[in-house]
């Protein structure tokens, strides 16, 4: 399939971050079309990216004609179409385990502390940035709690989430792991999530992904 991919996407997005990690670790060459979440109320609020996401949330794949929405589904749908490299491993059991440690942070922990949740915070409660930020960080520790006792002694564990190759679960640890750090929380308090996360930044995939080496980063946030 030759049709060019296309990824909606903004630069401090952890959800986008997940897909751009995917992408690379595949070796998939995909056009950036920034969409900005706070510049003018959000850009993601338009009408012609609402055409494209009903939601209003991004990431947002196109491949040809059609789009692809939710980050964990556009990941399976990469390593469906794409198998080299694949992110989920070939048995069963061994792909529950990494689908579980993925929908921890995916569905557990990220969509308590996303933008839109801050926002109505801010908006709709007044409530001030340091009651926002400790929410944030209660639902990282509790939800890193959960993770790092899933990975820690377990002997599927090995460099990475699931054995010696990153998959699913380590395209959605690492972005967490960057959400952590911005808010103030220390990933040195689970050693197991700090140790595979340095290890995947250190591979050239995941460090093409960073937040700060995409095209819509401001110069000031650049590393």
């Amino acid at each position: 399939m030759t049709d060019t991919l296309r990824l909606y996407s903004y630069w401090r997005s952890s959800a986008a971050y997940r897909v751009r990690i995917g992408l690379a670790l595949k070796g998939l060459p995909y056009e950036t079309v920034p969409v900005h979440l706070v510049r003018d109320g959000g850009e993601q609020h338009r009408p012609e990216f609402h055409d494209a996401n009903p939601q209003e949330l991004v990431p947002v794949l196109q491949h040809g004609n059609r789009l692809y929405r939710q980050s964990l589904a556009i990941l399976e749908y990469l390593d469906e179409t794409w198998p080299d490299t694949p992110l989920l491993p070939s048995l069963a059991r061994d792909r529950a385990r990494v689908r579980a440690l993925a929908q921890i942070v995916a569905c557990d922990i990220h969509p308590l502390n996303n933008l839109r949740v801050l926002q109505f915070f801010e908006n709709e409660w007044n409530a001030p940035a340091p009651e926002r930020e400790q929410w944030v960080r209660h639902w990282i520790t509790l939800g890193f709690d959960a993770l790092e006792a899933s990975l820690d002694d377990n002997p599927a564990t090995g460099e990475f989430c699931e054995g010696d190759v990153p998959t699913l679960a380590d395209c959605c640890l690492v972005p967490q792991a960057y959400n952590a750090r911005r808010f103030g929380v220390d990933t040195a308090r689970w050693p197991t999530i700090a140790r595979i996360d340095k290890a995947c930044l250190a591979l050239p995939a995941f460090d093409a992904a960073r937040p700060e080496r995409q095209p819509d980063c401001p110069e000031s946030q650049r590393g």
